[in-house]
C-alpha cells in the first residue's frame, strides 16, 4: 500500500479540535512505546518509616498495619 497522502496533509485536513485530539492520542502513543529510562534510581526514602514500632509488633503483624493503616 502505498501513502500518496502524508501525515501531515492528513493534519492539516482536520478541523482544529481534531487536531488537538489527535495530539493528545500520539503523545499517549508516544510514551506507550517510548523505552523505560534507564538509570532512575528507585526512591527509598520511605525506609525506616516504621522503625517506631519496631518493639511493638513482629515484621509480620507490622506488615498486617501498615495495610490497615494504607487503606484507612
Amino acid at each position: 500500500m502505498e501513502l500518496t497522502i502524508t501525515l501531515k496533509e492528513l493534519v492539516t485536513d482536520l478541523p482544529l479540535h481534531a487536531q488537538l485530539e489527535l495530539r493528545d492520542f500520539a503523545e499517549f502513543l508516544r510514551a506507550k512505546y517510548q523505552p523505560p529510562k534507564s538509570g532512575k534510581r528507585l526512591r527509598q526514602d520511605w525506609a525506616g518509616g516504621l522503625s517506631p514500632y519496631r518493639n511493638q509488633y513482629t515484621s509480620v503483624e507490622l506488615q498486617k498495619k501498615a495495610l490497615e493503616w494504607r487503606n484507612t
